[in-house]
Formats: structure tokens, C-alpha cells, sequence
């Protein structure tokens, strides 16, 4: 089983990847560095989460 993620995590991650979905891919760090210029995020921690769930979310397969 994996970790459980608050919804507002997952909400800006999954809104972040429908409206730029050219900017993510399934790089850790890549993301941490889109997530950063596309949002005001202001701790490093909720950042990283959100980066950590788009990266998961870009590797699920399409259902």
C-alpha cells in the first residue's frame, strides 16, 4: 500500500498536469522546477509533495 496524500495536494497536481501537460514528465526534478515557476507555492516541503504527485500521476497508465 502506498501513502495516503491530503486532496489538496492532489488537486493542484492533477490541475497543474491538465492545463500544462507538455511541461511534466515522469522526472522527479524536473518537475520540482516546473512546479515551482508555475505556482506560489511557498514552502519547499508542499512543493516537493506536489512534484512527487505529479511524477506519480504522469506514470499511471491511462485508464
Amino acid at each position: 500500500m502506498g501513502r495516503v496524500r491530503p486532496t489538496y495536494i492532489k488537486r493542484v497536481a492533477i490541475e497543474l498536469v491538465r492545463t500544462h501537460p507538455e511541461k511534466f514528465t515522469t522526472d522527479y526534478n524536473h518537475n520540482k522546477l516546473q512546479v515551482s515557476a508555475l505556482t506560489d507555492v511557498r514552502y519547499k516541503r508542499m512543493r516537493n509533495r506536489i512534484a512527487g504527485y505529479v511524477t506519480t500521476y504522469r506514470k499511471r497508465p491511462l485508464q
